[in-house]
């Protein structure tokens, strides 16, 4: 147990480093995906068929592909048309795309749970198809999204174990280099685990706790 003790307080900090460029992909795809998820959802309800059809498309084709095709497409596909890209930014690419298309059936179920009154209430008093949109609909439809937002981005931070396919430094990488270097796979292997243990557990009880917050007030 020593041993054990003594292995992870030399490769902690290593991990720690892997562990925080993981949130940082986590963060920024989902700053970028989260607007675009909107942006999508939004143009599927168009009145336009032609808009509706091609966010339609787009959608379904960002939900039908894995991720780790995505993140082989943008690193090692792009390069054959001319279009390089580091590490880092072709995970941002792949992950917004991925992140953009499930926010958008999120954020569009959401949408779909404001109750019919409300958009009525919002006619009547004089507020154009915009306004109702902007001050009626969205808030409460990113209210009622938002527990299901937070589970995503948990299954986003664990999806970033997929970098290492493409030499991201991330912790599963480090990892995975650590145990290639010392033949010690299960302690480096357990750290790592503990990692996302001890953002995703926590995450997934605050994601239950808004679910029961939310449903007693749409009671």
């Amino acid at each position: 147990m020593t041993h054990l003790f003594e292995f992870w307080k030399e490769w902690f900090p290593v991990l720690a480093d892997g562990f925080m460029l993981s949130l940082k992909v986590t963060a920024v795809s989902l700053l970028a995906g989260i607007p675009l998820g909107m942006f999508l959802a939004l143009t599927v309800q168009a009145k336009s068929r032609l808009v509706r059809y091609a966010a339609l498309f787009v959608v379904e084709i960002g939900r039908g592909t894995p991720l780790l095709i995505l993140l082989q497409f943008v690193y090692f596909g792009m390069p054959s048309a001319g279009i390089t890209f580091t590490s880092f930014v072709a995970t941002v690419i792949a992950f917004t795309c991925n992140a953009g298309a499930y926010t958008s059936e999120i954020i569009r179920a959401g949408f779909d749970a404001v109750p019919h009154g409300q958009k009525e209430a919002a006619a009547s008093i004089g507020l154009t198809s915009w306004d109702a949109l902007r001050f009626v609909v969205i808030p409460q439809g990113l209210q009622v999204a938002l527990p299901a937002l937070l589970g995503f981005s948990v299954l986003m931070l664990q999806g970033t174990s997929l970098c290492f396919t493409i030499s991201l430094p991330e912790i599963v990488s480090q990892a995975s280099s650590i145990g290639s270097d010392t033949f010690e796979y299960m302690p480096i292997l357990i750290l790592a685990a503990l990692f996302f243990v001890s953002v995703c557990v926590p995450a997934s009880f605050l994601v239950s706790f808004l679910e029961r917050r939310l449903s007693r007030h749409t009671a």
